[in-house]
């Protein structure tokens, strides 16, 4: 669950501390549940311009996100992106 009034991540019962980019990307994913989210697509919405396309910044914050919240949340679609429940 996220709560954002509260800005507050709970999986299962405990409460999970996340950074503000991480909310923001995992905020991304559930307003886009089930669609599957490129890499330029995550920039933009989380980061709100242009990166350079090689950058690994979404890689980190992802795996960042999978470590907190466990390793199924968020899939990889190869060669396309992400999307959240694996």
């Amino acid at each position: 669950r996220l709560d954002l009034k509260t800005r507050r991540a709970t999986v299962g019962d405990r409460t999970v501390e996340l950074t503000a980019r991480e909310f923001a990307l995992l905020e991304t994913f559930l307003r886009h549940a089930g669609q599957v989210l490129s890499r330029e697509q995550l920039l933009s919405h989380v980061w709100g311009y242009s990166f350079d396309p090689t950058t690994n910044l979404v890689n980190v914050y992802v795996n960042s996100l999978r470590n907190k919240l466990g390793s199924k949340v968020i899939g990889t679609v190869r060669g396309v992106g992400y999307r959240l429940g694996g």
